[in-house]
This record gives C-alpha cells, sequence and structure tokens, in this order.
C-alpha cells in the first residue's frame, strides 16, 4: 500500500512539475523582449509584405497584368476628376472634405464583392495620408487582406520624377496613367524601361 501510495506521490510530482515548467516556459518566450536585430527583420518582413512599389504596379499596367486589382479610397468626386487608369473606386470619403470611416458596412461589403485570387492594392491621397491604413486596418480586423500602394495619387500624377528614375522621365509621364470619368479604364501595353528588375527583389 505505501509502495502504491509512494507511486502516486511521484506521477502527481511529475504532473505539477510539468505544468510548472510548462508554465515558465511560455511566460518566458511571450514575455522575452525582441533583440535590435528581430525587431529590424519584423520591420523589413512587414513592409514587403504590405507596401506595393509604384514601379512594380506601373510594370505590371505596361504588361497588362490582370492578377491585381487596384483600388482608389478617394471621394467619388476626386475618382471621377482623374484616376489611377484600371483603379476601382471604393470611397472612403463622401465628398473632398468629409470622411466616411465610419460607413463599415459598405466598405466592407465593397471589398468582399471583389474577384477572389487576386491582388487587392490600395491607394489614397499622398504617402502620409492615413486614410489607406485606416481602412487597411478596418479590413484586416474583418479578415480582408489588402496591400498599400507605397505612394499616393498626389505623388503619382504631380510628383512622377520624385519615384520614376531619371532615365525613364523622357519616356513615360503621369497623362499615360491617368484617366477621367467614372469608368476604371483599361491599361495600354507598352514596352518601356524598368529598373524593377525580374527576380525575388525586384520592385
Amino acid at each position: 500500500m505505501a509502495k502504491k501510495e509512494l507511486y502516486k506521490s511521484i506521477v502527481l510530482a511529475a504532473i505539477v512539475a510539468s505544468i510548472i515548467a510548462s508554465g515558465m516556459t511560455y511566460f518566458f518566450l511571450t514575455n522575452k523582449k525582441p533583440t535590435k536585430e528581430e525587431l529590424i527583420k519584423d520591420f523589413y518582413l512587414t513592409e514587403n509584405a504590405v507596401y506595393v512599389s509604384p514601379h512594380s504596379l506601373r510594370r505590371r499596367m505596361d504588361k497588362g497584368e490582370k492578377n491585381y486589382v487596384l483600388v482608389d479610397l478617394r471621394s467619388p468626386q476626386e475618382y471621377v476628376k482623374e484616376h489611377i487608369v484600371g483603379a476601382i473606386n471604393i470611397p472612403a470619403y463622401k465628398d473632398p472634405n468629409t470622411p466616411a470611416y465610419t460607413d463599415t458596412a459598405r466598405i466592407l461589403q465593397s471589398f468582399r464583392k471583389l474577384p477572389k485570387g487576386k491582388e487587392i492594392i490600395v491607394y489614397c491621397y499622398s504617402m502620409p495620408c492615413m486614410t489607406g491604413r485606416k481602412i487597411g486596418e478596418l479590413l484586416a480586423q474583418n479578415g480582408i487582406f489588402v496591400k498599400h500602394l507605397g505612394i499616393g495619387w498626389n505623388e503619382w500624377r504631380h510628383f512622377w520624377t520624385l519615384w520614376n528614375h531619371e532615365h525613364e522621365w523622357a519616356v513615360t509621364n503621369p497623362e499615360m496613367y491617368i484617366i477621367k470619368g467614372k469608368d476604371p479604364g483599361k491599361t495600354k501595353l507598352r514596352d518601356l524601361p524598368s529598373s524593377c528588375g525580374e527576380d525575388t527583389y525586384g520592385c
């Protein structure tokens, strides 16, 4: 009988020790402060997962690729005035001065209707604009994951030379990639220079 009780005590002690060890391991793993190198790595992994280079987009437009959907988040009035060719409008603004961030049902429904299996790329007003980030967060919280164009409408339309390479300035201009009206428009096939490259590290 004493042996049986001793055996039970040993088994119980082993179980308790295992639970304590698991708890301590979990505590140390979840409370471990990331190293500087880990933070840098995470930063670049996130940047590359979220942002789409405007060079990459321009190249895809030139090639006539259909594996993405470009979404303009600006107001309907601004979209009709001018937008990047091929972009559809899912406005996060009612008009140029009135945000519509709280119109979540409409925004979510519009994004859910987009073709499945295609990369969704959003753009808003400018590089520092928070519209794309806010809508991206809303979508992610609801299981919809979109990418973000690395520049906004202002840089695409008014600062073409800011992000294109100097040797591209003479053969490209924003008017080639902009359209007016409610229709998204169709991209034209163009054999133009690109500094993107084709491998893993292409832009």
